[in-house]
């Protein structure tokens, strides 16, 4: 389904400042913070600058972020609505589609700004516009439900944002060629393990621990309490937050638990371990002679136990380490006392490791829920791996386009910018040495005590010449792009070491908890004297990281929080200036509005357009590049919007792009509607086909058959139901037509009554036409006048003048011969006499209705004759009537019905003669066809007229489907003239338009569906249920 463009007049509020920054008059950081101010205040949060995608942080729900809104964005391109996120979504997941090329989107911005929810609409939007299917649907769910596990684990309350991410978190979701979500991985990378054992003032550790408290249940079979003091959540006071339920939140992270299929004993594990972490926190230690004890042996009992470990174990390993040296050839064993320093460092390396492990294996769940074995990402500095996207969002639309544009000799002022690739090299440089590769010669060189060590590191970074550094000690700052960053160096070689020591592996895998030694599988006797540093880890991966965006299409979406109170509706200024500075969108407009807004090699854009003309479609011969210029020619477009490269066709306005995009999609459209038309009429063709069938097994060897109505279509709905809501409104809504036509009632003295007919699948119905006058106050009561015919002065109304339910249908009568007669009998009513030339088709109809409605077969006689009560008057008894059908032989001129009064394309010439006295009436019928024939199969599909009452304007009913054309015609030597019965528009070169009325003259008649004609000097083939000879 095509998206729905967006009508700006709906809501003229967000027409305030403009959507795509790209067409602003002036582009200072000012005046970019000033336009998204004025379409936050109308709370119009998205801004275009080209392709990336601004979004300010509402701090609030915005009711066009619903999934209601997501419809409108649906098959659309980013230009026909106004700026969302969902159009950015749709943007990736149909170039994916259509491109078969892989797509990512980087969603960058200072924490609170937005940037996790952003991530959960493109996720909810791939998720509601992708294919189906119950295991697609269980990828969805998996892709979904991931958001609140993680964020649960991996969210916390900061002082600038209450649901900041902790970690970092890159999504990859694999997809079928049909475009359905088949696969996935999750990478998670620095997660804010120091969390887990303290937190600044006003902050909070991460969501699950006050979720878990949350919960009575949890609490009793946990000890639990938020009346207990835990040092690990409540030594800074922060509990509770105003906007998060956190009871609320515990329900949807089981719920999630349950959607990636945690079994209910390993959700069991993670809290109980959750709750041990708290209860190890507080563990206390003394100093005795220099050396930690543990103070109270009762506090080890809760930890121990949801552990699955012995006390006397924790306490020996939380107090002292096993130290192993080679002594005369020896290996010696000795223990080695820790400090309090020393135990209280060692019980929050223990704290901090169960949870990342836990979390980790989170994320192996969530994978193992996507069936993807790969490896995952690991301990990532979120401010390092900022840099590193910013390198790759420069390195992509600012310096690799401007790089492009040379490269492909297309005219070009360059752009100046900010490359932030020194700041990149100051944190991984190999030589001269980055603060990384510092960081681990201090950590593998040196042994002294954690802030000597620290020291130490400050002195080596002082020795490096970089304008983007600057040592203080205690201090370093790095100006980062996103601004400058002041870090404390203390602890900091400890954290980059970031082991467990071999004893506390052991003991943990000593657990009785099987779970629990799963999230150690550590072989300790291989484990290097010098592991991998964390600092090593992140500049492989990063650069892992890097390779991977690099393959794909990228789509960007920058995120800026309004103020730092969190309010909704508050705007700060200088904030929004600064964020606008460092995220570098005056550079990113000014590349924009000097460069193109599309290129695409010169094969992939001939194959994208070239159904757009016929010369391209379905393939082009001739060189790519003309191919090219010709569909931009054909097109129209501006010579001077469009330049071809070496190997690219680069186009510079929205708006050149936008007309070969609509114009593809009605391609498409018109395609798709000529298919479906066709396949409708196949279906329609099929079911009829059955229907005739059916109904000739109800008269074969009981009726004889027509010649001219055996071979004949089956249409159902004769009086073009979906364009007469005059008759429409008469059928209750809970009723399904299924046949409809006009036809001819025959009262008590035997009048022809025109009468329109309609058979549901609940009832039968007899409706008449009258013409009523109309004052000058209204309508009036009088009679009907001139029936049949509208005239001015007069209205059409129409009335139910009998309504026959199924179930009191006792009988249909009908003759031997080929008459069109038949009479339905009524339980306890009057029978109702009536002619139909359809009448095989209508009474095949109710009969399979009837069956459903009573479950029974429709009794049917077939006879010479029958007798009928007639309807009561209120002056005259009812009485009977009688009707004889007898074989006889009749002329044309015995038709008692005038042919020139005949309706046009409704009522066929009888073939049959009618005699009628006072209470009778003889049918004279000539021979028919064997009461043994069936419809010729090779003429299912012939045209035929069909009956269809004329309305006061011919063009407004609708026409008989056209007939196939004919593979040539045989030119007729006579001419005639023709009349048109509908109007009739060419669809091809050699087809005649005309309106209903038109005159033709005939020149080939010889081919029974296609007539060759000429008209205003013009001559072309016409369809021949469409005309009718008139000389």
């Amino acid at each position: 389904m095509l998206g729905a463009k967006y009508d700006f007049s709906r809501d003229r509020e967000r027409r305030a400042g403009i959507d795509d920054m790209v067409f602003m008059s002036k582009n200072t950081d000012s005046d970019i913070s000033h336009n998204l101010k004025i379409r936050f205040d109308v709370n119009y949060i998205y801004t275009y600058i080209g392709p990336v995608l601004i979004a300010v942080n509402p701090y609030k729900n915005v009711d066009y972020c619903r999934e209601n809104h997501m419809e409108k964005y649906r098959g659309a391109t980013q230009m026909d609505n106004a700026p969302h996120i969902f159009a950015i979504a749709e943007d990736m997941f149909s170039n994916m589609l259509i491109d078969s090329e892989k797509q990512c989107v980087i969603i960058s911005g200072e924490s609170g700004a937005g940037k996790t929810v952003s991530a959960k609409f493109i996720m909810s939007y791939i998720a509601e516009v992708s294919g189906g299917g119950p295991n697609v649907q269980r990828i969805k769910d998996v892709i979904l439900q991931s958001n609140p596990l993680l964020e649960a684990f991996g969210n916390a309350k900061t002082i600038r944002n209450d649901n900041s991410s902790r970690f970092g978190k890159y999504v990859e979701i694999n997809f079928s060629r049909g475009g359905e979500p088949d696969g996935g991985l999750i990478s998670n990378f620095l997660l804010e393990k120091s969390r887990v054992v303290s937190q600044a003032e006003n902050e909070r550790n991460f969501h699950i621990f006050y979720q878990l408290l949350s919960n009575a249940e949890f609490c009793q079979q946990y000890s639990l309490s938020l009346k207990l003091r835990f040092q690990y959540i409540n030594h800074v006071g922060a509990i509770k937050v105003p906007k998060i339920d956190d009871a609320k939140e515990m329900h949807d992270t089981q719920h999630a638990m349950d959607i990636i299929g945690l079994p209910k004993e390993v959700q069991h594990n993670i809290f109980s371990l959750l709750a041990g972490i708290l209860h190890l926190g507080n563990v206390n230690f003394g100093d005795k002679n220099n050396y930690a004890t543990v103070l109270s042996e009762q506090d080890l009992r809760a930890p121990c136990a949801y552990f699955g470990i012995e006390v006397d174990y924790l306490k020996t390993k939380l107090i002292s380490k096993r130290l192993e040296f080679k002594e005369h050839q020896e290996n010696k064993q000795v223990e080695q006392t820790f400090t309090v320093h020393k135990a209280i460092f060692t019980r929050d390396a223990l704290a901090k490791s169960i949870y990342s492990r836990i979390f980790d294996h989170l994320i192996q769940a969530i994978n193992s829920a996507f069936q993807t074995t790969k490896k995952n990402f690991e301990q990532f500095c979120i401010n390092y791996v900022n840099e590193k996207l910013q390198q790759i969002f420069i390195e992509l639309t600012l310096k690799k386009e401007q790089e492009e544009y040379k490269r492909e000799n297309i005219q070009w002022t360059p752009i100046s910018f900010f490359n932030n690739i020194v700041v990149c090299d100051l944190f991984e440089a190999k030589q001269p040495p980055g603060m990384f590769l510092l960081l681990d010669d201090i950590c593998a060189s040196s042994h002294a005590t954690t802030e000597k060590v620290d020291q130490s590191y400050l002195h080596k970074l002082s020795s490096l010449s970089n304008q983007h550094l600057i040592v203080s000690p205690p201090t370093f700052t790095v100006k980062h792009y996103a601004g400058a960053v002041t870090y404390h160096s203390d602890q900091f070689c400890e954290k980059n070491r970031d082991i467990l020591n071999i004893d506390l592996i052991e003991m943990m895998q000593s657990s009785t908890i099987p779970f629990v030694k799963r999230l150690f599988p550590e072989q300790t006797s291989t484990i290097k004297a010098r592991p991998t540093t964390v600092g090593k880890k992140i500049s492989s991966q990063a650069n892992e990281l890097v390779t991977k965006l690099m393959s794909c299409q990228p789509h960007y979406v920058r995120c800026i929080k309004p103020n730092e109170n969190q309010a909704p509706g508050e705007w700060n200024s200088s904030n929004a200036i600064e964020q606008v500075k460092y995220l570098g969108l005056v550079a990113n407009i000014e590349v924009r509005k000097a460069g193109f807004v599309y290129r695409r090699e010169f094969a992939k854009f001939l194959s994208r357009y070239a159904i757009l003309t016929k010369q391209t479609w379905p393939k082009w011969d001739g060189k790519v590049t003309d191919g090219v210029m010709h569909i931009v020619d054909s097109m129209h477009l501006d010579r001077r919007e469009v330049q071809l490269g070496n190997t690219k066709v680069f186009i510079k306005s929205p708006e050149s792009l936008h007309v070969l995009e609509d114009m593809r999609l009605r391609k498409f459209d018109n395609y798709a509607r000529i298919i479906q038309k066709a396949m409708k009429r196949f279906c329609a063709v099929r079911v009829y086909q059955k229907q005739r069938e059916q109904a000739t097994d109800i008269l074969h060897g009981r009726k004889e058959r027509n010649e001219r109505s055996l071979d004949r279509d089956y249409v159902g709905d004769y009086c073009n139901l979906h364009q007469r809501p005059d008759l429409q409104r008469l059928i209750p809504r809970n009723e399904k037509t299924d046949f409809s036509s006009y036809l001819h009632k025959y009262d008590r003295r035997f009048r022809r009554q025109g009468r329109y007919f309609i058979s549901t699948n609940q009832a039968l119905y007899i409706i008449d036409e009258e013409c009523i006058k109309v004052g000058a106050g209204g309508k009036t009561n009088n009679a009907p006048v001139n029936k049949g015919k509208q005239q001015e002065g007069y209205m059409l109304e129409y009335k139910i003048k009998r309504r026959i339910p199924l179930e009191n249908i006792t009988e249909i009568k009908m003759s031997e011969y080929r008459d069109n007669f038949f009479l339905l009998c009524v339980n306890n009513d009057y029978a109702t006499l009536l002619e139909l030339s359809s009448k095989t088709e209508v009474v095949s109809i109710i009969s399979k209705n009837y069956a459903k409605k009573t479950n029974r077969a429709l009794p049917m006689t077939f006879g010479q004759g029958f007798e009928y009560t007639v309807k009561k008057q209120s002056w005259v008894g009812g009485g009977t009537r009688s009707v004889k059908f007898v074989h006889g032989a009749i002329s044309a001129a015995s038709n008692q019905i005038d042919p020139t009064k005949l309706r046009k394309g409704v009522e066929m010439p009888r073939d049959y003669e009618v005699k009628i006295n006072r209470s009778s009436m003889t049918v004279m019928i000539s021979n028919g066809l064997s009461k043994e024939s069936r419809p010729n199969k090779s003429n299912a599909e012939k045209p035929s007229r069909v009956q269809i009452k004329p309305q006061t304007n011919n063009s407004s009913r609708k026409p008989p489907a056209k007939p196939p054309r004919p593979i040539a015609a045989k030119p007729s030597k006579q001419q005639k003239k023709l009349r048109a019965l509908y109007d009739f528009e060419a669809r091809s070169a050699d087809e005649l338009t005309f309106q209903a009325d038109n005159e033709l003259f005939l020149i080939d008649n010889s081919d029974e569906t296609w007539w060759k004609a000429e008209l205003d000097g013009k001559t072309g083939v016409v369809p021949s249920n469409y005309v009718e000879v008139i000389i």
